[in-house]
């Protein structure tokens, strides 16, 4: 592991690798019972899915209090929580087992940087007590940039960033069966960058484990107005485009 990890030029303690290797047999034992993903293999695991989630720290220098939002189990969440252990890390979801399950994982690798909500990102807001409060939201391969732009704009504070994973694969199909274009989904969201006040800081791509990857870092710019998110469900079937 520890070969791996230095192979992407990523230095660990020798208390991060020890948690390193406790999340990979976490891993290995729950998707062996719930299939969480296709990957399987120790040495893909760690770096489609370990690796991949801490290279933002090769690009960005985190601060302060960070949310992810809705990405499924536990990545980019947990390795960068492992990684930058004095920053606060909050995971959004909007269902119930998934927080379960990664409060239970959270325990078990002793992760006192980490807490969970439960609740959809268009309902959170509402809380004065979390809206604009976040400095950095990260969101791996979640969602049409468009209604991703939305979901995350009233949760971040003015002058901070948002942070998308994208995995530029040419072989995937989208929902109208053709094959997926990094390029044009960053094209389709420029209305809805102009419209929410955001502005694509640098776009960095990397090339791991043979497959070609991207992170997004996007400012927002000025104050959200209360009309966004619009309601449950919109900013998903009525994208801004």
């Amino acid at each position: 592991m520890q070969k791996l990890f230095k192979k992407y030029k990523i230095e660990l303690s020798p208390k991060e690798l020890k948690k390193f290797e406790f999340f990979l047999e976490i891993f290995k034992e729950k998707n062996s019972h719930i299939n969480l993903s296709a990957i399987r293999e120790d040495k893909e695991i760690i770096e489609k899915h370990f690796i991949d989630s801490i290279m933002l720290n090769v690009f960005l220098e985190l601060k302060w209090n960070i949310a992810d939002l809705g990405t499924g189990w536990w990545f980019p969440l947990i390795p960068l929580a492992i990684v930058n252990k004095n920053l606060q890390f909050t995971w959004i979801d909007s269902v119930w087992k998934k927080i379960k399950a990664i409060d239970s994982f959270i325990k078990d690798l002793k992760l006192k940087n980490v807490k969970t909500i439960n609740s959809r990102a268009e309902d959170l807001w509402q809380n004065l007590k979390y809206r604009e409060s976040f400095d950095f939201i990260t969101s791996r391969a979640v969602s049409y940039f468009p209604t991703l732009l939305e979901y995350t704009l009233p949760l971040i504070k003015m002058w901070w960033i948002f942070v998308a994973y994208k995995l530029d694969n040419k072989n995937k199909i989208n929902s109208k069966g053709k094959k997926y274009d990094l390029n044009q989904e960053l094209k389709s969201a420029k209305k809805a960058l102009t419209k929410l006040w955001w502005k694509i800081l640098k776009i960095k791509n990397y090339n791991l484990a043979q497959q070609n990857r991207t992170i997004v870092l996007i400012e927002k710019i000025k104050k959200t107005h209360l009309r966004y998110p619009r309601r449950v469900g919109e900013p998903f079937n009525k994208p801004i485009k």
